[in-house]
């Protein structure tokens, strides 16, 4: 017995459920407009006025001439079918009960005067009054969860069995199995145009978000590179110093044993700072195999110097000899700058001309150093090109990898079409002003 007594507590729990979701499913009066269009927002709107005039005036003098009733009383429940049609486009769940409800008095009213007078009629829905809540559940399919949509048909269904199956009439024009069909039919259509939307509107949202990652991700790819090349730069300065720090005692006679101390503690940090770069190096070439320079088929990066403007020439020859026309053109004192900038600027360069030979065949390209006193600008433009690119498998991203080496200096990177269908990358990256002691290189490298 105790056994039973908590199955029936069970089933009353379930259905005690039920009944709370669909209360609060179905009895709400809550908004849910129509989803603006783009260039027909109000063309729906205007359908569903028309339809609900059409309803009005059809539905009243269907009520009045074949059903019997009273002009009046036939004009305010055709005016309650019409406008659960113009609800429907805000508040969906509300006007399917005001269209159910106006088919219940109409099916009740005519029911008593067919009992009287014998009339045939189309009962219980009218012809207007199917076709009015066949647009209110069309609407609520395209705006509410399935679910709810649902069991508004079911309820819908149990209605109008209820009044023709339970209660009935006579010398009537059966419509209940065709409603029930056609009502079926709208929310299946409105469940599945729904969907559709939502699912476009998921997958535009996706691919916002995979361009947004990609891009992400390129940019990351793209500092860990930076991070490897001025890896270099940086462990050759604290070489320096630590080689420095070992050779400066012998350089002084009879030094303190302060200053020997003191040296070889400057020697430590260095050593230990060259260890942790190099396990840092060691982490980013892990995470980004693809990355490394196979020059020597190990998979590993040579441990050979990063690239200088003393190199520019070559890097030219190289992209002559692959067909493209490039001149170059240096203005302001040639100085050796920062590693940094040198590699920088290199790095550009290399870049915005392997852009001219990927998007612009034919085009030829002009290469411009102007040293500055505080900065040194780095330009590269290209003419219109003679003939139409082949399609590139590159990402796209070479403009965003040399804007980020010229803000990691502080710089700025600017690209652009130029005249006609030309295009220019022009970089001013900043630099400090050159001591007065500073002697010029004779072989234009750093």
């Amino acid at each position: 017995m105790s056994r039973l007594n908590g199955v029936v507590d069970t089933g009353v729990e379930h259905i005690r459920r039920w009944l709370g979701v669909l209360r609060d499913d179905l009895m709400t009066a809550r908004a849910d407009p129509m989803p603006p269009s783009t260039w027909l927002r109000w063309l729906p709107h205007g359908v569903v006025w028309l339809a609900a005039l059409g309803v009005l005036l059809g539905d009243a003098a269907q009520l009045s001439d074949n059903g019997g009733l009273d002009a009046g009383f036939a004009f305010l429940v055709a005016l309650g079918q019409a406008g659960a049609m113009v609800c429907a486009l805000w508040r969906p769940v509300l006007a399917w009960w005001m269209s159910l409800a106006a088919m219940l008095v109409a099916a009740f009213a005519v029911r008593a005067v067919m009992t009287v007078d014998g009339e045939t009629f189309t009962w219980p829905w009218s012809a207007a009054g199917l076709i009015a809540h066949l647009l209110v559940l069309l609407l609520l399919a395209l705006r509410v969860p399935t679910r709810v949509s649902a069991e508004a048909l079911a309820l819908t269904a149990l209605a109008t069995y209820v009044v023709q199956g339970l209660v009935g009439a006579v010398e009537y024009q059966p419509t209940g199995q065709l409603a029930a069909v056609l009502f079926t039919v709208a929310v299946v259509l409105g469940a599945a145009l729904r969907g559709r939307r939502e699912a476009r509107a998921e997958l535009g949202r996706q691919t916002t978000l995979t361009a947004e990652e990609r891009a992400r991700r390129t940019l990351l790819e793209e500092r860990n590179r930076i991070a490897r090349e001025l890896h270099d730069v940086v462990a050759h300065h604290m070489s320096v110093i630590s080689i420095q720090a070992q050779v400066a005692p012998h350089l002084v006679r009879d030094p303190s044993d302060e200053l020997k101390e003191n040296l070889a503690g400057i020697r430590q940090n260095a050593v230990e700072a060259l260890t942790e770069l190099r396990r840092v190096l060691d982490v980013l070439r892990s995470e980004h195999p693809a990355a490394a320079d196979p020059a020597d088929g190990s998979g590993r990066a040579p441990h050979a110097p990063q690239p200088t403007l003393g190199r520019l020439e070559a890097l030219v020859e190289n992209t002559r000899a692959a067909g493209l026309t490039v001149t170059t053109e240096v203005t302001g004192a040639r100085r050796p700058l920062p590693p940094g900038v040198e590699l920088s600027a290199y790095r550009i360069v290399q870049e915005a001309l392997s852009n001219v030979l990927r998007h612009a065949p034919g085009a030829t390209a002009h290469v411009t150093l102007a040293y500055g006193p505080g900065a040194l600008r780095v330009e590269v433009a290209n003419t219109e090109p003679t003939r139409e690119p082949q399609p590139s498998a590159g990402a796209g991203h070479g403009l965003l990898g040399m804007r980020e080496r010229a803000v990691m200096l502080g710089g700025t990177l600017t690209a652009g079409p130029w005249s006609g269908r030309g295009y220019r990358v022009e970089a001013r990256l900043p630099v400090s002003a050159p001591p007065a002691t500073d002697p010029l290189p004779q072989d234009g490298t750093a």
